[in-house]
Parts: C-alpha cells; structure tokens; sequence
C-alpha cells in the first residue's frame, strides 16, 4: 500500500518541508511540500534523497557490545544496566568533572539535547561538546556582550531588506535561510534592491551577486575594521540610532578614526573605491547581513563576528525591520553562560570557557589525554559523528581509545560507533517523534513536529527514551507517585495538575522533567518526545504565550477556562486529590492554549506557524537592563587593535612549506555532514575531489581529474583534483562528509584528517578550518 505522508527533511538546519511516498515501509521517493508555510515547496536534491539516509545497510538493530572477539547484541536491560554501572562508578570515583555528553540534536532531532542534558545535569556535569561550538560560539558570545544574552542573537531581515550583505556564505548551496537560492536571486535581479557577497571564491553566490568584493582568504576582519572606518572618517555613521540606542560608541569610536584603510585594503586585494561604494550604501539602505562559516571557522573568527555587530549598529541595523533582528521562539536555542560569571565551567587543561552552553569539540582530545585529576574518562555520544564531523580524527582516535566508557547512540553503524563500547541504535528521524528548534524566521515563528512515518526494523528506542532508562537505573529519577501515572491516563489538563502538585512539593525534580514526563505520560503517547513536547508547551514563557496570541492562538479567559474545567467529571474528581495551588494550575489559560497548540502541531506535520512577533518592538528583546546595546567590550580592546596592516602582513606571509590555503569543508549539494552514508546517491557526480585555481595546476604541472597529494600540518591525503576558477589563486577547497566507512569500504577522503585541533580562535575554541596551510604535490607515476 502506497500512502503519502506531510513531513520535514532532517539533512540542513532549514528543515524543508517535503512529501513522502512511503510503500511497504519503506520511502520510496520525497518531493517539496508546497503546503509547508516556510519553505513552500521549494527543497533541493539533498531532500529528495532523503530515502538515501533511511535506508542503507550499515543501520544499526540492536544494542551491541565490544568484546574481545567485536561486537555482539545484547539486549537492552543488559546495555542499561551495564552502562549505567560503569558511568556511575566513574563519576562516583572521580567527580561528575569526568563525564561528558557529546551531543545537540544534529540537524533535524532536537529532543535528545533535552534529555543529553538532563542526564549530564542530574549527575553534576556541564561538560556539553556540541557540532554548534565549532561554528557559531564566537558569534553568539558576540551577541551576547551586544545584546545582552547569547542567546537572543540576530538574523537577517531579509524580507524587508533592500539590500543583503553576504560574508563567507554561499547560500546558493547552503542554504542558512528558507529557500535561500530563491531570496537570492530575487534580490540580484530586482533593480530596487542589491546582494552583495564578500568570500574570496567565485562562489555560486558571488556568481549571481550584484557586487563581488573577491577579498584575500583570512583578511575578513581586517575587512570589516576598514569598513566601519570609512563610514566613520566619512560622517556616515547613523548618528540619531547610535544615540538613541546604543553605549559605549564614544569609546570604540578611536579604533576606526586614524585607522589607515587604504593599507588595509591593500592587504585584503581590494580596490579601495569599490569598497568605498559598498559602505556608502550600507550608509543609506536598509540592509541586512547573513555570516557563514567562510568566515565563522576563519582567522580571528570571534572578533569577526564583534566587529560584524559593530557595523550592524553603526548603520543602525541593529533590531529594525529590514536589518538584522532579534527572532521569537518556542524556547531560545541554547543557553547564556558568560564567560565573566564564576559559575560558567571551563575546560580543565585548555581554561576554554563555556559558552551558548557548549564547550568547542577542538578542545576535547586534550581534555582526555592529560593527567589532570578532573580529565574526562567517560562519554556519551549521541547523534553526531566525532571521528569524522570533528577536528583532527587522529587525535580524537587516541583519545577516545584511552576512555574508561564510550557509549554511541546512532541510527547507522558511524566511525565513532565502531570506536565504542556500547552502540546503542536509536530512531530515525523518520522512526520517532522529532523537532527542530532552529530560529530562522521573522517575525513569524515557524515550528513543526515530525511524526514517524516508518515501523522500525529491529530494536529501536526513542533517544529520550534511552537518556530515562539510563538515568533511572543511575537512580537519578525521584520516585513518582502513584497520583502522577495515573494522572497521566486521564486526560493533560488533569495531568497539568497533577504535575504541578508534584514539582510544588519535589522543586528539585524540575530539572529531570523530561524524564518524568517519558516515565509518565509519554508511557500513554508512546513517545519520549511527544510528552517532552507537551512539557515544553506548558512551561513556556509569557512572551512566547502572546506571540502564538498574534497568530491566533488566543488563551481563552478564566471565565471560559473555569466552565470547561466544570464541564469534565473527570476533572471535578481529580480536584479532591489536587492541593490548591494544582487547582489554579489546571484552571489557568495558559494550559487550554498549550493543549490547543500542541494538538494543532499533530494535526499538522507539515508544520504552521505557531507565533508573530511584534517586528516594530524588536528593541525591547534586547536584554541589558537598559533596552541599549552596549558597543564597547574592553577585554578584546588590544585583540581589536591588532587587527592593523603592519600586523596582518606579518601573519599573512606563507610558510614555505606550506604556500596555499585550504578551505577544510566546502558545503556542496553532494554532501550533508555525516548523515548519507550510502555513497549510491551521488552516483555519477564528482563529489569529493580538490578544487584548485587554473593558475596553481598549471604551477604544478596538474592536469583535471589528476590523483594529487596535499599536505597540512595535520596530516596528508591522496585525492582527484579538480581545475576550476572557482577559486583564487593559492587557495584550495575540499569536501567535508566524506571518508566514510559504507559496508567495509570507504568512499571519498576524510578532510578532518588534514586538521589540527590546536589550529582554533583562541577565545571560543572555533577551528580555523577555511583557513588551513597546505601544499599540494603532483604524485610521481601521475601523467601530466
């Protein structure tokens, strides 16, 4: 029987929405869904592979254990009670300083960062390593010293833009906000409005963009700091917005005055005119600005992003519509934890401070392979791949052999799975109950619940699901009362009660709420993540309650809430068993509209639109105390004014052994991280192969298609070239997702494997991936 189902892709942080044909229990084939509000039909060829990603013979069944003669199944009281023993006698032994989750919810499956966490908290650990801390920590701590909050960052406006200013990103490929290519070319090709794009390649963004500014690879914040000084040595400076909104000017103001730009300029390859014309229409559009990682895993990656919000603010673009803005949410993504604050954890041997709730993964090799007392001895890993989405695999190989524990949860049988002592296999994405809480949305606040669509093959758990079992074998989960499960069988207004009446009289076990919720009305859904779900819905904060009021999710008023309470025997019956502050609880209209919400989400998978900010009030999202955005961060004051020409001459000057530059990880159509182990859906199609510039190939006598060697301080690897100006000349790009590991084989070359971990920002921990000192070497039987 054929049925097609309304779901989302899990392989981009964009979540298109797609059509599922599913037969037989298996997906067949996957459209765009043009019933999606947000992507409205539009998805590109990594969502129409998505059967690619389900289906494949390296899926993990059963629970499996290493043992001297491999892996072998075991069944899953045996996984829980083993695991949980030995991450309990290691914690207990040395501290809850020896654990750490390696997790975040990858690309689609949130739900298992609330129960990583979890499980990471009840037993005293902050040690969270997440795929987001190589990439946009330094961004959110920069958010967070402007704005207020890491994670009240901004996004670009960009429906009410009429101009967009592109930095190291190629959306045209990697999308980073909802159909992309789509708003791209709008803006190239509407006369009124404007694209430009800042990256050194002739990306396939640069190609459509109305200006080109082809800077040096490295040169961004030198860049940026000249930017912001020929708006201010010109006068161009939104002087009304400054005043009106933001502190601290007076005192940034002296790094750009006498800053010499056409030096700098020089420096970045840059005609000084051209750049010129940008800043002076910056000066006069309303524009917004989208980073990405050519610029995020770059050279002074965190002060890149903080002079990216100084420009931002200096042209008042800062919070107003059409600029870059501060989005609603469900749940803010992430955590603030500043670095200032005595209680914010730092790594151990490196002093790398958390921050966004996340520690950077190019730390963690070093925070195993010391001698230090606190070292971590014991992991967990859930959906993510370290030994092959995570810098320098050789380092992470040794240190991860040299654990006391290493547990994977995983859907396929991944490089750090086979590295494991335990693999537990988990659902799907389209197996179990999941979410995205991804912001890129304004004002509306988009949202969706993907429901399964596939009868697992096997053993399969929920992820929540396994996070409680191993929490409530530690004995880390309060004994529940008998009130609250049976509560849980009756209908979610008498459980809203009855939960209340439990965390009035155990306030400690909020933390473990969602292990509560799995243990008790998840036990009813048959769903970890539906119940977590529901709990978030009912926690969550008054702001977001009159956001989903503006997109018509109106809370109906006590009166109402009072006579439909009375209305329900079952109700009045439970009140006698519910102490009064549960009763108020229950009767209260934020439960009728959590319950409204959450049945619209199931009756809609394709996702709706679930809130609306009020976008003239943006401002007052900002969250120092004083709604002003503060400019001026004197600890990076020295890092900001060695950003100059003299300085960045002599950093820029390439080693003799090392004379290109490697952009290590290039998004591509061909590649989706870890997720497509099944290299059949790129059969055909040249995907992973090193691009260089004509020039470099004709230096080194390389003709296309050519098998070369390139060579970085991390390693070195054999790989087909590609001749192509994609690039600048001295600069080479390769793939990341590939040198996995499909049925015995492995396909395509592992580009972590020519990283270094200490190769990093020295603030954030972020490595410095696009920009990787390299050689290539023509290999000596290679015909020319």
């Amino acid at each position: 029987m054929k049925q097609w189902h309304h779901t989302t892709c899990n392989l981009c942080a964009q979540n298109c929405g797609l059509e599922v044909l599913v037969e037989n229990n298996r997906i067949v084939r996957s459209k765009g869904d043009k019933t999606n509000p947000r992507s409205q039909g539009y998805v590109c060829r990594k969502g129409t592979s998505i059967a690619s990603y389900q289906h494949h013979d390296d899926r993990l069944t059963h629970p499996l254990k290493r043992t001297p003669q491999g892996f072998e199944k075991i069944s899953w009281e045996q996984a829980i009670t083993e695991i949980s023993e030995k991450l309990k006698a290691v914690t207990q032994t040395h501290g809850p300083k020896s654990y750490a989750f390696l997790g975040g919810g990858g690309q689609g499956t949130h739900f298992e960062a609330a129960f990583g966490t979890a499980l990471m908290k009840a037993i005293g650990s902050r040690y969270h390593y997440t795929s987001l801390a190589q990439e946009l920590t330094g961004y959110f701590w920069a958010a967070g010293r402007v704005i207020g909050r890491q994670n009240r960052f901004t996004i670009p406006d960009e429906h009410h833009a009429e101009m967009l200013l592109a930095i190291g990103w190629n959306g045209m490929v990697s999308h980073q906000m909802p159909q992309a290519p789509n708003v791209l070319r709008e803006f190239a090709s509407n006369p009124e409005k404007l694209l430009v794009v800042i990256d050194p390649r002739k990306s396939e963004t640069a190609k459509v963009a109305n200006i080109h500014l082809a800077l040096r690879p490295g040169t961004d914040a030198l860049l940026t700091r000249a930017m912001i000084a020929t708006i201010i040595q010109n006068g161009w400076e939104n002087k009304e917005y400054l005043q009106r909104h933001c502190n601290g000017f007076e005192s940034i103001r002296p790094w750009f005055e006498d800053f010499d730009v056409k030096a700098a300029l020089k420096i970045c390859e840059l005609d000084s005119n051209e750049v010129e014309h940008v800043c002076r229409e910056l000066s006069q559009r309303k524009w917004c600005m989208h980073t990405d990682l050519g610029v995020l895993m770059n050279r002074h990656s965190t002060m890149s992003s903080y002079l990216h919000m100084i420009l931002l603010a200096v042209c008042g673009r800062i919070a107003v519509p059409g600029g870059n803005v501060i989005p609603g949410s469900l749940i803010p993504l992430g955590v603030h934890t500043d670095e200032r604050d005595a209680k914010t954890w730092k790594t151990v041997k490196t002093g790398f401070p958390s921050l966004f709730g996340s520690f950077p993964p190019s730390v963690l090799p070093e925070e195993i392979l010391n001698d230090h007392p606190d070292r971590i001895r014991a992991v967990i890993v859930s959906g993510t791949n370290p030994l092959r989405s995570w810098p320098d695999t050789k380092a992470y190989e040794q240190a991860f052999s040299k654990l006391e524990l290493l547990v994977t949860m995983e859907v396929a049988m991944t490089e750090t799975a086979q590295a494991s002592d335990y693999v537990l296999p988990i659902r799907s994405a389209y197996e179990a109950w999941d979410t995205t809480f991804f912001t890129w949305n304004f004002p509306e606040i988009y949202f969706s619940m993907r429901k399964p669509l596939i009868e697992p093959d096997g053993e399969l758990l929920e992820t929540g699901e396994i996070f409680t079992r191993i929490a409530d074998e530690m004995g880390l989960i309060p004994q529940l009362p008998q009130y609250l499960t049976k509560a849980a069988k009756l209908d979610k207004t008498t459980f809203a009660m009855a939960l209340t009446r439990f965390f009035i009289g155990n306030k400690k076990a909020a933390s473990m709420a969602p292990m509560i919720l799995t243990k008790t009305l998840g036990q009813e859904m048959k769903s970890s993540h539906l119940a977590a779900l529901w709990g978030l819905l009912l926690v969550s904060p008054d702001s977001f309650r009159e956001h989903a009021s503006r997109a018509g999710f109106t809370m109906p008023s006590w009166k109402d809430s009072v006579v439909s309470f009375l209305k329900n025997a079952s109700l009045i019956q439970s009140v006698l068993t519910v102490r009064h502050p549960a009763i108020i609880a229950g009767l209260s209209p934020k439960v009728s509209q959590s319950n409204a919400l959450f049945q619209a989400l199931l009756d809609h998978p394709e996702g709706l639109w679930i809130g609306k900010v009020d976008p003239d009030k943006n401002m007052e999202e900002v969250r120092h105390s004083d709604k002003r955005l503060q400019l001026y961060v004197p600890e990076v004051e020295d890092w900001v004014q060695r950003i100059n020409p003299d300085e960045e001459q002599k950093e820029l000057e390439q080693n003799a052994d090392f004379p290109m530059v490697l952009m290590a990880g290039q998004h591509m159509p061909m590649n989706a991280n870890t997720l497509m182990r099944n290299p059949e859906w790129n059969r055909g199609k040249r995907d992973c192969v090193l691009s260089m510039n004509p020039q470099d190939a004709e230096k080194l006598a390389l003709t296309d298609g050519e098998k070369v060697r390139i060579v970085t301080a991390g390693g070195d690897a054999e790989i087909e070239v590609q001749v192509t100006d994609f690039l600048r000349k001295g600069q080479a790009s390769m793939p990341h997702g590939f040198g996995l590991s499909y049925k015995n084989k492995t396909y395509g070359v592992n580009v972590n494997s020519l990283t270094t971990a200490t190769h990093r920002d020295p603030f954030a921990g972020t490595p410095l991936h696009r920009y990787v000192p390299c050689r290539v070497e023509k290999l000596a039987n290679a015909s020319a």
